[in-house]
């Protein structure tokens, strides 16, 4: 028998904000790189050039011109104008880094630039300005938090893959049968391109809280039981946290999943954790 790969796993990191919080990063990323990812993703702050010119970049070339694993960097850009987008991609190139997340990004109360309404704006003029780029999308199986309705959810998402992108990464979610359904609604709407799944471990409590004051997606009743069963016992919590993603994770790759985005929050060992778990499932025997 001869071990062939069949399913993506990659990870996602954020860029800290010190000297000391990327320091911390880099021993981070050395660790993940013994896990063999597809590739590697680097966040950016929506309202801030510099962060993306200076440390989602920094981060990713580190990602793809150290460790040698490709990295994808995210772009958000409300925010920026075409050429400044054209700046940074011609940094990214210099890098040799040719994956990119194209997104609009959140909206705060800075005033927006009036060049990139949408992701599939930006999307459109990546694929128009340099064809060499892979575009990756974000999609929301429990439906865009400012979407009116899943029919208009679906539009938009249409429209940004046929504006050029090449595959799509979900937003966390916790319940997979949301996810099932989001695949085959993606199959009626025509959208064909690799969908990622993306799964975050919850492992504290007051990581749990926040998500659910900032995303639109749900918990199941049966996370909601982990979360107060073991609401005073942190140790506990993060291993029913971490054995939750892995559930979901034997799960999908059973279904057949394109592949799992694992959103690490920097943190190794949880991702160390569950790879151990689960790195046979992304490979198929072949005689």
């Amino acid at each position: 028998m001869v071990n062939n790969p069949k399913k993506m796993l990659s990870f996602e990191v954020f860029p800290p904000n010190t000297e000391v919080g990327t320091s911390k990063l880099f021993k981070t990323l050395d660790e993940l790189k013994e896990l063999s990812p597809d590739f590697i993703s680097v966040t950016c702050s929506n309202n801030n050039r510099t962060d993306i010119g200076h440390t989602t970049i920094r981060v990713a070339d580190y990602v793809n011109n150290t460790l040698n694993i490709p990295a994808v960097a995210h772009l958000s850009a409300a925010y920026l104008d075409k050429n400044q987008v054209k700046e940074i991609l011609e940094q990214l190139k210099t890098k040799g880094i040719h994956q990119i997340l194209a997104l609009r990004g959140d909206i705060t109360t800075l005033p927006t630039k009036n060049d990139f309404h949408f992701a599939s704006d930006l999307v459109r003029f990546i694929r128009a300005y340099d064809e060499t780029f892979e575009i990756l999308g974000a999609c929301y199986p429990d439906i865009h938090p400012e979407s009116q309705n899943r029919v208009t959810d679906f539009h938009y998402l249409k429209e940004k893959v046929d504006s050029g992108c090449d595959k799509l990464i979900t937003q966390l979610f916790f319940d997979n049968n949301t996810f099932y359904d989001f695949q085959e609604r993606c199959a009626i709407a025509g959208i064909e391109v690799p969908i990622l799944a993306g799964i975050m471990p919850i492992v504290n409590r007051n990581q749990a809280i926040r998500l659910l004051k900032t995303c639109n997606t749900p918990l199941p009743k049966k996370f909601v039981r982990i979360l107060e069963k073991y609401e005073h016992n942190p140790l506990a919590l993060k291993d029913a946290g971490i054995a939750f993603a892995i559930d979901q994770i034997i799960d999908l790759t059973t279904e057949d999943v394109d592949g799992i985005h694992l959103y690490t929050m920097n943190n190794a060992e949880t991702a160390k954790s569950i790879h151990h778990a689960t790195s046979s499932l992304f490979y198929q025997e072949l005689s």
